[in-house]
């Protein structure tokens, strides 16, 4: 006896996993999006009132899902962009009880900077791990590398600029 989860799968899903492969053009990150539509589709199949037909209801969820997944790959996009926001408060990286997602998407956000920061001149490296990620101020960070507050300053603003730079071309 075929439940209504292999059905659905059996009928529709190349067809779904192509068109969020056409939207999303990676792999692995389509067969995510469909797995998390899959278990969509399980947790509301019974709220499903068969207004529309079953595969134009997968495809509404797989469009939403894909969506959200944009949504938040560009949210995380702003967020390195605001890491090296100097008006930002920093604290929220020192949070001593974060939840486990928190730590993942900081984990997350936290190798794509050092990655970044791969790309920057040693100069503009040590200040940024100085400033914003030792939380120092310019003060101190001119101290340790001996320079004046000025070269500092200076180097942070080319760095960030330069960072934001390449956040905004991927």
């Amino acid at each position: 006896m075929e439940t209504t989860f292999d059905h659905l799968y059996d009928h529709y899903h190349l067809d779904l996993y192509q068109y969020v492969y056409y939207m999303v053009k990676n792999h692995h990150v389509a067969e995510d999006i469909v797995q998390e539509v899959y278990i969509k589709v399980l947790k509301s199949y019974q709220t499903f009132r068969g207004e529309s037909s079953e595969k134009t209801w997968l495809f509404s969820i797989a469009r939403h899902t894909t969506m959200d997944f944009f949504r938040k790959q560009q949210r995380q996009k702003k967020k390195l962009a605001n890491f090296f926001n100097k008006d930002q408060d920093l604290a929220r990286i020192k949070d001593h009880d974060p939840l486990p997602e928190e730590v993942a998407e900081l984990n997350d956000e936290l190798k794509q900077i050092y990655q970044l920061l791969d790309h920057c001149t040693l100069d503009q490296k040590n200040v940024l791990i100085l400033r914003y990620i030792q939380s120092l101020s310019i003060h101190e960070t001119a101290q340790i590398l001996e320079w004046s507050e000025s070269k500092v300053k200076t180097t942070q603003h080319r760095a960030i600029k330069k960072l934001q730079e390449m956040i905004d071309k991927e």
